[in-house]
């Protein structure tokens, strides 16, 4: 027999609306209220589910956004103990009383080869020094004569405070089909020019060579050669340096796009109260620079062109990732954010810390070091080219060894993913191909004037100060690398035409 045996198909409670069992209640009604009751129970359950799982979402976020507070907080105080350096005690302050300083000997150190003037190659002018009757030192006037004599010799400069002026008398031709009569110009001679083409170069040179600005340029004409100028009029000088020198601006961005090794970085310029870039590609014996609106890879590919095909030397910047197929990573930038890192990670609070990311820098920043002393002494050819594959594997196995564990704080995490990722093959360039240096340092010391430049200047105000702050200041530092005299070239640029203007530039080279 069944033990909870199934009523029969007909059977009837009789105590179905009033049960003896429940205080005379109807068992249909209990029934339905309890199952009233399970299904509220089980939705307050539900609701009791659903927000105990808000709550862990809502811990989480805010537990994700007190640990990207912390480090902001952290970058923000590194930042501002990088440009607001603590002051520091002196070495005096911080020795015992009674114990002799240690300061460093100053001076070049030791084996260093000294410098001295060299000699003159020429006497302009001697000038018969008496012997002294009284001695400079004690006051003495107890001297005897000596037969031998001393030499000094001393350069210094010849200022004229007047100025050179030209007549030129020009026979004239009349023209029957411009129907007036016409001139050349003469030696040396800017037509319709009231100021010669020396004194516009000079002060070309100083605007953009030793960084003047026009008023001060106008302010040393004056005191020292007697010439009166507007800073009005020195605009217009490097206006007319800037229309000469477009085709020799254009030539060299060609040059550029064919050249094997080319360095490239940019930097912020204002114009007009607008934020500009000014973008720099260059090498050894060339230097390009481009005044743009944007910071995109579309103004990247103006400057290289699509089918670049030599070694850009760049940072991380992924606007340059399109530019050419072989490209070096600096390993400068690399070991400067590991040590930005290390000093963030290192203000974090310590629930916030990881253990490993301090590691993981130092040992980044000494293998970027190893990697920089690499390529010093290959260039220098202390070490043989031969040896660079190998060195290649070696640093390859050091770094995906260090790059193997990943990191809970992001800055750390990004920086070893970009390690351990597929663009690690551009860290080792220089390994690969020869004359390509492991930093970017080349395109950082040229934007460099561009900087003290945007300083001084406060930038541009007009479309074409733009166009004359980029042609100038390429053919400025194209000239420095060509080793040529600047200030002749500028009065060439000035006053010759294009083709005589480039060879001068290149020293008459192709």
């Amino acid at each position: 027999m069944p033990r909870n045996p199934s009523p029969p198909h007909d059977f009837k409670c009789l105590y179905r609306n009033a049960c003896p069992y429940l205080d005379g209640l109807s068992a249909t009604w209990v029934v339905e209220g309890y199952q009233s009751a399970e299904d509220a129970y089980q939705e307050h359950l539900q609701i009791v589910d659903n927000f105990r799982e808000s709550l862990d979402t809502a811990n989480g976020r805010i537990r994700a956004l007190e640990r990207e507070n912390a480090e902001l907080k952290a970058k923000f105080q590194a930042l501002h103990q990088r440009q607001f350096k603590a002051n520091k005690k002196s070495e005096k302050e911080n020795i015992d009383d009674g114990a002799p300083a240690k300061t460093k000997k100053r001076g070049a150190p030791i084996g260093h080869p000294g410098w001295s003037r060299s000699m003159p190659d020429r006497i302009d002018h001697t000038v018969d020094v008496p012997a002294p009757t009284i001695c400079p030192y004690c006051k003495s006037d107890k001297l005897e004569s000596m037969e031998e004599n001393t030499e000094h010799f001393q350069e210094d400069i010849v200022i004229q405070p007047r100025t050179k002026i030209i007549r030129y008398l020009h026979k004239q031709m009349f023209c029957k089909h411009c129907n007036r009569p016409i001139v050349q110009a003469g030696e040396g001679e800017i037509l319709n020019a009231p100021i010669g083409p020396i004194a516009k170069s000079a002060a070309v040179y100083l605007r953009y060579r030793m960084g003047l600005s026009y008023r001060k340029t106008t302010e040393l004409f004056r005191e020292l050669f007697g010439l009166n100028f507007v800073p009005a009029s020195a605009v217009g000088f490097d206006l007319k340096a800037a229309k000469h020198g477009v085709a020799i601006y254009e030539d060299l961005k060609q040059k550029i796009r064919t050249s094997a090794v080319v360095h490239a970085d940019e930097t912020s310029w204002r114009s007009d109260g607008i934020g500009h870039y000014v973008w720099f590609a260059g090498n050894e014996n060339l230097a390009f620079f481009h005044i743009d609106r944007h910071r995109s890879a579309k103004v990247a590919k103006s400057i290289f062109g699509d089918d670049f095909e030599g070694t850009l030397v760049r940072d991380r910047y992924a606007a340059y990732n399109g530019i050419g197929k072989n490209w070096q990573s600096c390993i400068a930038h690399i070991l400067t954010k590991a040590k930005e890192i290390n000093r963030e990670h290192a203000l974090l609070p310590d629930i916030e810390k990881d253990s490993n990311v301090g590691r993981f820098c130092d040992r980044v920043i000494n293998l970027c070091s190893q990697l920089c002393d690499r390529g010093q002494k290959l260039k220098s050819g202390a070490v043989p080219w031969d040896e660079a594959s190998k060195i290649e594997k070696r640093f390859v196995k050091k770094l995906d060894k260090i790059c193997r564990q990943p990191f809970r704080f992001k800055p750390a995490e990004t920086l070893r993913k970009y390690l351990a990722g597929q663009k690690q093959k551009h860290l080792f360039t220089f390994l690969r191909i020869p004359g390509v240096p492991p930093t970017n340092n080349h395109a950082e010391q040229a934007l460099r004037a561009m900087v003290i430049f945007r300083k001084t200047s406060f930038g541009t105000r007009s479309k074409s100060g733009l166009k004359t702050h980029s042609i100038i200041p390429s053919l400025v530092q194209t000239a420095g690398r060509q080793g040529i005299h600047l200030r002749e070239f500028l009065q060439t640029l000035i006053t010759a035409d294009t083709a005589k203007a480039q060879a001068a530039l290149y020293n008459n080279s192709s």
